[in-house]
């Protein structure tokens, strides 16, 4: 069983930003959510974590009912990662990583050392987290997210700030968790990076599934096109097809 969304609508304030949104994420597999801005890649995520109420439809979380489930629970199962995540304490990085931890109510040292590890933060363990850079507080940020050992991990943007070495280390290090059979969910800007990364592709357009599959099946030029109105280029790489923007569409 996996993370279902069915027939999903967020209205915020008087828009409506999801639309009926139906697809299904699947455990071990890395889905990509793509889509011009505005499209609603973030609200969707948000919502799949509980942290926006559905105006109708609902997010099923092995069978059940997401917003209704227990928050401790629903936090051990689900690893969110914001965009632009703020900090409002001057911690240490290591303290920040350990609440990671609380939804599990314990210390977690073997977890937190993994996920320090992992993010290439170990060395900064020590350091208040305001003297950090952008593209290390994201790291630090996605550790805390890691240390929590979560079955699904939705990470909006986990890639914004980083150097293109950390940008390839971070999707070796998502890929590496779907292996262990955690589900990832991210919304992505970079095409190329999106191709590379994921197992499966859901493309919004105007708060709506354009398309959604196989990342090698949505990754059209005609989907592109309809989806953020530009001319694209397909071109093979060993290392996954490179998508080149040519234009308006």
């Amino acid at each position: 069983m996996g993370l279902t969304v069915d027939n999903l609508h967020v209205v915020l304030g008087k828009r409506a930003v999801l639309g009926g949104v139906t697809a299904s994420f699947v455990p071990g597999r890395v889905t990509a959510v793509l889509g011009a801005n505005g499209a609603g890649k973030s609200t969707l995520l948000r919502a799949c974590a509980a942290l926006l109420p559905a105006s109708g439809g609902q997010v099923m979380l092995d069978g059940r009912d997401a917003a209704t489930m227990p928050a401790r629970e629903r936090a051990q199962a689900i690893g969110y990662l914001p965009q632009d995540a703020a900090v409002h304490w001057n911690m240490t990085v290591r303290d920040l990583v350990r609440l990671g931890r609380l939804p599990h109510g314990d210390d977690g040292v073997e977890a937190i050392a993994a996920a320090l590890a992992a993010t290439d933060t170990a060395a900064l363990a020590d350091r208040p987290v305001r003297s950090l850079s952008g593209g290390e507080r994201a790291r630090v940020l996605l550790a805390r997210v890691l240390a929590g050992e979560p079955r699904w991990l939705l990470a909006d943007e986990p890639l914004a700030s980083l150097d293109p070495l950390h940008q390839l280390e971070t999707l070796a290090l998502l890929r590496a968790a779907a292996g262990r059979g955690t589900g990832v969910v991210l919304v992505l800007h970079d095409l190329t990076l999106a191709a590379r990364v994921a197992d499966d592709v859901l493309l919004l357009k105007d708060g709506a599934v354009l398309a959604g599959g196989p990342a090698a099946a949505v990754l059209t030029e005609a989907n592109l096109a309809a989806a953020y109105g530009v001319r694209v280029a397909i071109l093979p790489h060993a290392a996954g097809p490179v998508i080149v923007p040519q234009g308006r569409a």
